[in-house]
């Protein structure tokens, strides 16, 4: 079976504080899921406002990665009625 699928992602950035939140949306035909993600500058620390967003984008992405390996592990044991172990 051979198909082509497109999934659209969405990042937000948002930083208040010297905290930078990051939410990443997934959305697909069957499903939607959100990843967060959170850094925070150390006061001591250069305000560079890039390293928060990277930091904060990838935790999010890291999030959304382990809440989608869930889904899949949850869909395989709906199917073969076992336990699956799946790991990043």
């Amino acid at each position: 079976m051979e198909h082509t699928l497109e999934w659209k992602l969405s990042l937000h950035l948002d930083e208040h504080d010297g905290k930078t939140r990051a939410t990443v949306r997934l959305h697909t035909r069957d499903t939607e899921l959100a990843g967060i993600g959170t850094a925070y500058r150390n006061p001591r620390d250069a305000d560079v406002p890039e390293i928060g967003d990277e930091l904060a984008a990838a935790r999010a992405l890291s999030d959304l990665a382990h809440k989608l390996l869930d889904a899949a592990a949850s869909d395989i044991e709906a199917i073969t009625s076992r336990p699956a172990a799946l790991t990043l």
